[in-house]
C-alpha cells in the first residue's frame, strides 16, 4: 500500500488564496500536491500525473467543475472531493451524479478537508479488498456483484457512482437494519461530522432515483435501511 507521502492530490481551484491554503495544508500532511486554476489545465494535469484524489472547485473559468469531473471519470475513475459555494440541493445532486464522491461548501475547515481526503483514499483501499472477495450480495430485487462492482435490479443493470455503490453495499450487508446517518458517514466516508449528514441524504436520493423509490427507505427520520422483500 502506498504511503501518504506517495499519494498525489490534484487541487483545481481558481481562487488563489484558497488554492494556496489548501496546497499548504495538504503538503504539510505529506501529500504531493499539484494546483491548477482552470478546467482545461485540470484535464491536462490529470492525464499527465494520474493523481490519487482530486479536490475540484465547482465554479471554474472555461470548463466548469461538473464537466471536468465528468471527463475525468470517463477517462479513469478517481475519488473527487468537490468544493462548492452553491448550497442548493439540485446543484449538489448534479455534482454527485457526474461522479463526485463527496462535497464541501465554502467556507470550509482545512482540518475537515484533510480528513475527507484521507477518507476517500481509505475507501479506495476498502473497495479493492471487497473486490478481491468476489462476493455476490442479494437483497430483495437487488443483486450486487462486488468483484465487478455491478448492480442489478430485477435483472436490469443500474449505473451507480463509486460512492453510491459503496453505500448500497453497506446497507445490503444487513437488509432491514436501520443505519444511522452518522454511522454511514463513519463507515463509508471515514468521518462522522453531524453537519455533513446531507452528504448521505444526497446519495440516498440518487440511489432511490436509480434503483426505484422502494429499495431504500427512511426510518423515522433516524437513518436508512435496504428494504427486505
Amino acid at each position: 500500500m502506498a504511503t501518504p507521502q506517495q499519494r498525489r492530490v490534484l487541487v483545481v481551484e481558481d481562487d488563489e488564496t484558497i488554492a494556496r491554503a489548501v496546497r499548504h495544508r495538504l503538503t504539510a500532511e505529506g501529500f504531493d500536491v499539484q494546483v491548477v486554476g482552470d478546467g482545461e489545465g485540470a484535464l491536462a494535469a490529470y492525464a499527465r500525473s494520474g493523481p490519487d484524489v482530486v479536490v475540484l472547485d465547482r465554479l471554474l473559468p472555461g470548463l466548469d467543475g461538473l464537466e471536468v469531473c465528468r471527463r475525468m471519470q470517463a477517462a479513469r475513475p478517481v475519488p473527487v472531493l468537490m468544493l462548492t459555494a452553491l448550497g442548493e440541493e439540485t446543484d449538489l445532486l448534479v455534482g454527485l451524479g457526474v461522479g463526485a464522491d463527496d462535497y464541501m461548501t465554502k467556507p470550509f475547515s482545512m482540518r475537515e478537508l484533510v480528513a475527507r481526503v484521507h477518507a476517500l483514499l481509505r475507501r479506495v483501499e476498502r473497495a479493492s479488498q471487497l473486490a478481491v472477495a468476489d462476493t455476490v450480495i442479494r437483497a430483495g430485487d437487488v443483486e450486487i456483484d462486488t468483484a465487478e462492482r455491478r448492480v442489478y435490479v430485477r435483472g436490469a443493470e443500474a449505473q451507480l457512482t463509486r460512492t453510491e455503490f459503496d453505500l448500497l453495499c453497506r446497507l445490503a450487508e444487513r437488509p432491514g437494519q436501520v443505519f444511522e446517518r452518522e454511522r454511514l458517514l463513519a463507515d463509508i466516508w471515514g468521518f462522522s461530522e453531524a453537519a455533513a449528514t446531507r452528504t448521505v441524504d444526497s446519495h440516498v436520493r440518487a440511489l432511490r432515483r436509480k434503483l426505484g423509490p422502494g429499495v431504500v427507505r427512511t426510518v423515522h427520520g433516524v437513518g436508512y435501511a435496504l428494504v427486505r422483500r
